[in-house]
């Protein structure tokens, strides 16, 4: 079986932070969202994938997973040049998955457990598709499956304005090569896409086998700064506790926290999980670093309270305020220069500077 990784698309929601790089390598927890899913793919034995970048930066993703032998996996590039919808996106890969069956998994979806156990259940059946759906408040955000009083899938919907279901489709797809003849017969949708959503209503219309399994656990789509966030706590709640870096006074370190070689802790900075600091960082004395906070390699935190963010790496935070809520990208700067003002939310892009 092989795994296709989608790595593409413009990330509108996500600006600024998708003006110099894919969302999909956002990091969660000090990790980009799409290594969770290459790690999914691994562990689940599945080591060919191919990953089909866009046109936002894909030099950043070739660089950071080269070959895949790093993450143990085999990587094959295929470049989408402009978003065309997540169908055809997979028929890109037509040659590449040669009549195997295959696991189509967005670079930015999270699910709790993985998907080892369905690759399984996938593999032992006799499904032209497996889909796998989750439970949601919103669902005309996404392909939504209309399910008869038996349990079976009957139709299939893309962001309906009323819903027939609350169960949304997940980026993850179990296929067989049935669906290329399905994606052949598709015109592009009123966004100007591809629909994977309607290729899979041919499929069920011309009598293909389509089956389903529920999200048990939890599934997050980080589509937007509130997804990136939650996906960071739901990750961050999971966190085993390692300490590789230097701590000053063990009463800094309150619940569960990971710290990074090099990194340290000064004697009077108080760091409360669940957190992670990466490596080569210093949490100078008298900052606050609450729950909910991931901080990356290469950071220099002088002053200040952050909490419930995230914080990339090289960055520099010297401030005599409370930052909360935030996104803040590589190579950003906060100083205070003069005043005080409690309470501050940033979503900043690459090497941001601001004095407040």
């Amino acid at each position: 079986m092989k795994g296709i990784i989608l790595h593409g698309g413009y990330g509108t929601k996500l600006r600024p932070l998708t003006h110099t790089g894919p969302k999909q390598l956002i990091p969660i927890a000090n990790k980009p969202i799409s290594q969770y899913v290459v790690e999914d793919l691994k562990n689940s034995g599945i080591t060919e994938v191919a990953m089909v970048l866009g046109s936002i930066y894909p030099e950043k993703v070739k660089q950071h997973y080269g070959d895949g032998r790093e993450f143990g996996v085999n990587i094959e590039y295929v470049q989408q040049d402009k978003p065309q919808g997540i169908a055809h996106a997979v028929s890109l890969c037509k040659d590449y998955v040669d009549n195997q069956p295959f696991i189509v998994y967005l670079g930015d979806n999270l699910i709790k457990g993985g998907i080892s156990e369905l690759v399984k259940k996938f593999g032992n059946s006799n499904c032209d598709a497996m889909l796998l759906l989750c439970e949601v408040r919103n669902p005309q955000r996404f392909g939504v499956a209309k399910l008869d009083k038996n349990g079976k899938i009957i139709q299939l919907v893309e962001k309906p304005k009323e819903p027939p279901s609350n169960y949304a489709l997940t980026g993850i797809y179990f296929l067989r090569p049935a669906i290329f003849q399905a994606i052949d017969r598709l015109k592009p949708s009123w966004r100007g896409e591809l629909e994977i959503t309607e290729a899979l209503q041919l499929m069920l219309q011309n009598g293909c086998q389509v089956s389903y399994q529920i999200v048990r656990g939890w599934w997050k789509d980080t589509g937007t700064p509130e997804d990136i966030l939650e996906a960071n706590r739901l990750v961050l709640d999971e966190l085993k506790p390692k300490i590789k870096g230097k701590i000053e006074n063990e009463r800094s370190i309150q619940g569960r926290v990971s710290i990074g070689g090099k990194s340290t802790i000064k004697k009077k900075a108080l760091v409360r999980g669940p957190a992670i600091i990466g490596e080569n960082t210093v949490i100078e004395e008298d900052v606050y670093v609450g729950p909910y906070t991931s901080i990356g390699n290469n950071c220099l935190i002088q002053r200040g309270e952050i909490e419930n963010s995230i914080i990339m790496d090289n960055c520099a935070i010297d401030v005599n305020d409370r930052i909360t809520d935030s996104l803040i990208a590589s190579n950003s700067k906060i100083v205070s220069v003069k005043g005080t003002v409690h309470g501050k939310r940033f979503i900043l892009g690459e090497g941001t500077s601001i004095e407040l």
